[in-house]
């Protein structure tokens, strides 16, 4: 395992960190007061393979490795962890639909998807059910030239704007007694309720809640083999803790960044607070969960490129470096004092941003059953 980059993700990192500073930093304060994110960025951000860029060339994306993924993720979340999360479920649901899809759903949705075109939702939590993605309730009936749909999805990334999305249902026909299918729904062939559920990180990614009452989706939007579902969709969970794991280094790079230039400057009792030696120690325990979380996140997507499912090592990667960025996060608002706890700094975004770090594509808990699971040779998932 290289720990170095080759000239070329050199210059991918440097050509994301001038984009991001100087097309989306200026903009991350105006979307954060609205909730609402900069739509206008996503064909901008297609250049350097945020949108699908894992996917083969011959599918619209650029054939990237995971480390050159990592390194997309890491970037983002230095800027504006919404960005991030909004990356999340747009290239796991752009996976799902590379591998699941037909060439028609491929034309009508994933092309438009990647192009920048169209906004998504992924629509898997429901108000009852989180991390036991193999109980939801929702039910897909089978009508015989169209699916029925009711349910309720919860904490779903964009869906009061997305123009389509993937829903995750019970299906029942006669092929299928209530085993877990997925379903393309398109806001011009579907009604459903869309309303924005509230919360304190994230602000501009649009989360809601989706109720389906009776809702009617085409036959020919099943997304793969009926009942079969399950397996894509952990599958894509396991990719988003990557993708969460190097969010989180990368929010918590910044809070460093962010402390260092703080305690230099910051003076009081005549000197710099960067000569305390308890603002050392702040400083040097942040720099160390970086360092650490760092490590883990691409060893996991190392991991990935070899060919493995690296299960345990993006659990790894997802637990602690999601942890440890709430840690520094709180360590660097510290460093900060008063001044952290204002809106005028970015700080306080990411001591909330952080926080939301820890729940999102399994919880710590879950994470730590995962790795129990692969380390033991025993479940205590029940």
């Amino acid at each position: 395992m290289d720990f170095g980059f080759t000239p070329e993700q050199d210059t991918l990192r440097a050509s994301i960190r001038r984009f991001m500073r100087e097309r989306v930093a200026p903009r991350i304060a105006q979307c954060e007061r609205e909730r609402e994110f900069a739509w206008d960025l996503l064909p901008q951000l297609q250049q350097f393979g945020y949108l699908g860029g894992l996917l083969p060339e011959a599918d619209g994306g650029f054939g990237m490795s995971y480390v050159d993924w990592a390194i997309l993720m890491e970037e983002a979340g230095y800027s504006w962890l919404s960005l991030r999360v909004m990356m999340n479920s747009l290239n796991i649901l752009a996976q799902i639909l590379h591998g699941q899809g037909s060439p028609d759903q491929k034309r009508r949705w994933l092309q438009p998807l990647l192009a920048g075109r169209l906004r998504h939702w992924m629509a898997i939590t429901e108000p009852n059910h989180g991390s036991n993605v193999a109980g939801i309730e929702t039910r897909a009936v089978d009508q015989g030239d169209h699916w029925l749909v009711n349910g309720s999805k919860l904490w779903i990334t964009n869906g009061v704007h997305g123009n389509f999305g993937v829903l995750v249902a019970r299906t029942y026909s006669e092929r299928c007694d209530g085993g877990i299918s997925l379903f393309i729904v398109d806001r011009e062939e579907t009604s459903y309720e869309a309303r924005r559920a509230d919360v304190m990180f994230i602000r501009s990614t649009g989360t809601s809640q989706l109720d389906f009452r009776d809702a009617v989706v085409p036959k020919a939007n099943l997304l793969g083999t009926e009942g079969e579902g399950l397996r894509a969709i952990l599958t894509g969970l396991n990719f988003g803790r990557l993708n969460v794991a190097m969010g989180a280094v990368g929010a918590a790079r910044c809070a460093l960044d962010l402390s260092i230039d703080y305690a230099r400057q910051r003076k009081q009792f005549g000197r710099p607070i960067a000569g305390f030696q308890l603002v050392q120690k702040l400083i040097v325990d942040m720099m160390v969960r970086c360092e650490a979380a760092r490590s883990l996140g691409y060893r996991a997507a190392w991991a990935l490129d070899q060919g493995g499912t690296a299960r345990t090592e993006c659990s790894i990667a997802k637990l602690y470096a999601a942890e440890a960025a709430h840690e520094v996060a709180s360590m660097a608002l510290q460093v900060h004092g008063g001044s952290g706890y204002s809106e005028e700094l970015p700080i306080e975004r990411i001591f909330r941003d952080t926080r939301g770090g820890l729940i999102p594509e399994g919880t710590t808990e879950i994470q730590t059953l995962i790795i129990g699971r692969e380390v033991l040779g025993i479940s205590a998932f029940h």
